[in-house]
């Protein structure tokens, strides 16, 4: 990154330190950016010209979510520099979830779960535009290409007819669900920790719209392996501290079955030789809840 193309941008044209982050799976290049002024610190993206549309949505996401309070990233400023497209937020101060909670205590990582909820809750009060199609159309039309494509291909996960036969019969109660605001990534690996304590959510580049329950997916998949606690306290705080209900655990459970068929399609494109590790983690949650023949997942204590 040269320090020329940083000088051409406003606002952090006169920093005093640029530092490249590695961490992340995003093709996006990212900096810390030590300003002039305090102790002031911001968070440079530099991408692709051709995806500076997709950009602009995200940041006005951004945007929108300080409406809502969310501890997220504040945009500050979006455009082009050279042949780049770049934004510039604020920075979140501290370090990535899924590495620094196995170190904490079991009630530290639980109330970092409590106020995750508390701020997905937050959230899904921003409703989808009108012109998108109901979250039922979208999924039901979504799952049957990746079903097709899992029927005619070679990896075949166990009892695949019994998850099947859960999903036949459960697929009708996303016809009532609601179409709100989903971050859609929501978990361990994008969200930041400071002094054991929940500090923020990242990465809002995946966001979309549909039930907000379909954001649980990501603890079945991902969170429960890091921190049972973690897990717990996310769904406690995002009901207030209640105990979800039935029709909760109905709808999580059929997200986590579809979900079987699209990870074998998706792994199978995007990241072959990963196959094994991600049929681990398929199977780790079909036996959580011994293939659909329980709702609430055994971790769940």
């Amino acid at each position: 990154m040269s320090k020329t193309l940083i000088n051409q941008i406003p606002l952090i044209s006169n920093c005093k330190e640029v530092i490249e982050i590695k961490k992340g799976f995003s093709s996006d290049e990212k900096y810390l950016i030590h300003m002039q002024e305090g102790n002031n610190k911001l968070l440079l993206r530099m991408f692709n010209l051709k995806e500076l549309e997709l950009k602009k949505e995200e940041y006005s996401i951004l945007k929108r979510m300080q409406d809502y309070n969310i501890t997220c990233s504040q945009p500050i400023s979006i455009g082009e520099v050279g042949n780049r497209g770049y934004m510039v937020t604020s920075y979140i101060e501290g370090k990535d979830a899924e590495d620094e909670i196995p170190k904490y205590s079991e009630e530290e990582q639980y109330n970092i779960g409590i106020e995750a909820g508390k701020e997905l809750r937050k959230m899904h009060q921003l409703a989808a535009p009108k012109h998108i199609s109901s979250w039922y159309s979208r999924k039901v039309e979504k799952h049957k290409k990746y079903l097709d494509a899992y029927l005619a291909c070679e990896v075949k996960v166990k009892n695949d007819h019994q998850i099947m036969n859960f999903i036949d019969e459960n697929i009708q109660l996303m016809k009532q669900r609601p179409n709100l605001f989903q971050h859609d990534d929501f978990h361990l690996g994008n969200i930041i920790v400071n002094n054991k304590k929940f500090a923020g959510v990242i990465d809002f580049n995946r966001y979309d719209w549909g039930d907000p329950i379909h954001e649980f997916l990501k603890i079945g998949i991902f969170s429960r392996e890091v921190s049972i606690p973690f897990s717990i306290g996310q769904i406690r705080g995002y009901f207030n501290n209640k105990e979800p209900d039935e029709d909760f655990w109905r709808l999580y459970s059929l997200y986590l079955a579809m979900c079987v068929f699209s990870t074998v399609i998706w792994t199978l494109n995007t990241i072959p030789n990963n196959m094994n590790e991600m049929l681990d983690k398929v199977y780790m949650y079909l036996e959580d809840h011994e293939y659909f023949s329980r709702l609430k997942p055994k971790w769940y204590q």
